[in-house]
């Protein structure tokens, strides 16, 4: 399974959405402080998280989330009473 995940910041709240093969040990990385990108922002909560077959489904789905922000905007609609505000 490859998976598109979105997380959120403790600290102050950003998100970050990210792909993975393995789930769990991407979401370990980011709070050990193993990704560059996120890791002055840590610790981080999963918020939600799709599966997908195929690697390639799995990339085009994170590429519309971080590059088209009606995509984004809905999900975090869709999740309002899983997130910090």
């Amino acid at each position: 399974m490859h998976y598109v995940y979105l997380i959120q910041s403790e600290k102050n709240h950003k998100f970050y959405v990210g792909f993975a093969s393995n789930l769990k040990q991407r979401i370990e990385k980011h709070n050990a402080g193993r990704v560059q990108s996120t890791k002055a922002y840590m610790p981080y909560k999963l918020v939600y998280f799709e599966g997908f077959q195929s690697k390639k489904d799995a990339l085009i789905r994170e590429k519309k989330l971080k590059h088209h922000g009606q995509g984004i905007r809905r999900l975090k609609e869709r999740l309002t009473n899983s997130i910090m505000h």
